[in-house]
């Protein structure tokens, strides 16, 4: 047998989601960094952005810091 055509299970199925178009797999070093990736590949419903942009222009605005009061700004 010749060991150039040989190929590994790892190898075929790299090669069949390609073929198949889907992505590899990742991995994330911290949990955070897989709710960013997440974050970023999730669209938001237009109706719960609505919403959110509703709930968010009901609350009250931050208290201005001692230190601004103090140093005027």
């Amino acid at each position: 047998m010749n060991p150039k055509k040989l190929r590994t299970d790892e190898q075929l199925v790299g090669e069949q989601q390609l073929a198949a178009g889907q992505k590899a797999a990742r991995e994330f070093g911290s949990v955070e960094e897989l709710l960013q990736h997440d974050a970023a590949q999730t669209s938001v419903p237009p109706a719960i952005a609505a919403r959110l942009q509703e709930s968010m222009a009901k609350e009250p605005a931050a208290p201005t810091g001692w230190w601004r009061r103090l140093l005027g700004g």
